[in-house]
């Protein structure tokens, strides 16, 4: 029996759908959700996504704050600029978009965004209180995949996860939320990288496989256990000659394969890659009534 589709566009679209109207109530109280993004310079896949972000953003109703930073600018104008956003009232989420520069620090890049607006959950102080189990803005695609399992009914307590990738994006971050004791996680959790022996002794094990490794083709249908939920986070770009473009996108697990045993798959393209920038989203309507409510407190 083929594989049930997780369709990360339907799932999207949904949410998409609750934030517009999460959103038109705080219109009514006078707050309009908004995202600064800042890119530095010309990286055409940096460019082609804070591009979607943005439009994202105009179809549901936040202000989108756009800001295109030259290669060669300085790190202290760059947090300069940060800082104007920390202090601007009408962001509430700011986006700077990786990978920077080599001339300018990452961490000090993060470390200077506003905790309360930090909508990437990259923060450390943010990151601290993931680990803990406390409420924050989670990671994007991380938070996208535990969205697509409870939406899609995927029981995941009690459920033995494997995570295949321990990116502080994504392995790291999926891995200690689905361990939290609370409703779409309390999962017993597997963390695998390029240092585990016999790594398909333990993907063989898994009720859910999670597969974040950046390489095609890591998950063939020998390691899955039948029945078991596979999703896929990897977007990889193989040449194809009969593609306009000269390639196709395909993930890290071998779908086809993977499908004819697996429960449930996620695609690629289709499956993860639009809950993302959805998460986004997500987080900064969060930032907004965040906002409000504490406003409402004083």
């Amino acid at each position: 029996m083929a594989a049930k589709i997780i369709d990360g566009k339907e799932i999207s679209e949904t949410i998409r759908r609750e934030l517009k109207n999460r959103i038109s109530v705080l219109k009514e109280k006078g707050i309009t959700p908004g995202l600064g993004v800042i890119l530095v310079g010309n990286n055409p896949a940096s460019r082609s996504y804070v591009t979607a972000k943005e439009r994202a953003c105009d179809s549901i109703g936040i202000y989108s704050d756009d800001n295109r930073l030259p290669e060669d600018v300085t790190e202290t104008d760059l947090l300069k600029k940060i800082n104007e956003m920390n202090v601007d009232p009408k962001i509430h989420g700011i986006l700077v978009q990786l990978p920077l520069p080599k001339h300018i620090n990452e961490s000090t890049v993060l470390l200077a965004i506003d905790p309360k607006k930090d909508v990437d959950g990259f923060h450390p102080i943010n990151v601290g209180k993931m680990m803990i189990g406390e409420d924050t803005f989670f990671p994007c695609t991380p938070h996208g995949v535990l969205q697509m399992l409870l939406r899609s009914k995927i029981e995941t307590s009690g459920k033995h996860v494997v995570v295949i990738g321990r990116s502080n994006i994504v392995g790291k971050p999926v891995a200690n939320m689905l361990l939290q004791k609370r409703d779409g996680a309390n999962a017993t959790v597997t963390l695998c990288h390029t240092g585990t022996k016999s790594i398909e002794s333990h993907t063989l094990q898994a009720d859910i496989l999670i597969v974040a490794s950046g390489f095609p083709n890591t998950v063939t249908a020998d390691m899955v256990k039948p029945g078991a939920v596979v999703i896929d986070v990897g977007v990889n770009r193989i040449e194809d000659n009969t593609k306009k473009s000269g390639y196709r996108l395909v993930g890290d697990v071998d779908y086809e394969g993977v499908s004819a045993i697996a429960s449930a798959i996620t695609p690629v393209p289709g499956g993860v890659g639009p809950m993302t920038i959805t998460m986004l989203l997500y987080n900064t309507v969060l930032s907004a009534e965040i906002e409000l409510r504490e406003g409402s407190e004083l």
